[in-house]
């Protein structure tokens, strides 16, 4: 069985959200969404998402591609992941290329392009104005 990782705010869900969940899920048998929490968005992100942690797990749970999801509390969690759920690949958008080179040496690292048109910082954006 591959099991495939990956992590993420998912504020504001949205098409380009569940299009990559969708193309991470076909790399595997199982997909496991790491999803920041409030705290972490806030405290190291330095941002606050709009949908609360629970709520947007709710959604992500709701969503076919996805096997589970994991609370996201720091950055340097990724590898103790990994190891506790045997992962295989580990799958996150192509803005953060080259950003996780260092999890080669425990699994295959693949960046995603992301949807063209579509990103909750543009929504977030369109909103306020």
């Amino acid at each position: 069985m591959k099991t495939v990782l990956t992590y993420g705010t998912f504020d504001l869900l949205h098409k380009g959200h569940v299009k990559i969940l969708e193309r991470a899920a076909s790399m595997g048998d199982r997909l496991i969404v790491g999803l920041s929490t409030d705290e972490f968005n806030i405290n190291q992100k330095g941002k606050r998402a709009y949908t609360n942690f629970e709520d947007r797990k709710y959604m992500l749970e709701a969503i076919k591609y996805v096997d589970l999801v994991i609370p996201e509390n720091n950055w340097n969690q990724k590898i103790h992941d990994i190891q506790k759920y045997d992962v295989d690949i580990f799958v996150i958008g192509n803005d953060w290329a080259g950003k996780f080179d260092n999890l080669k040496e425990y699994v295959d690292v693949i960046y995603l392009e992301r949807t063209d048109g579509i990103s909750t910082t543009q929504i977030k954006h369109d909103l306020s104005e």
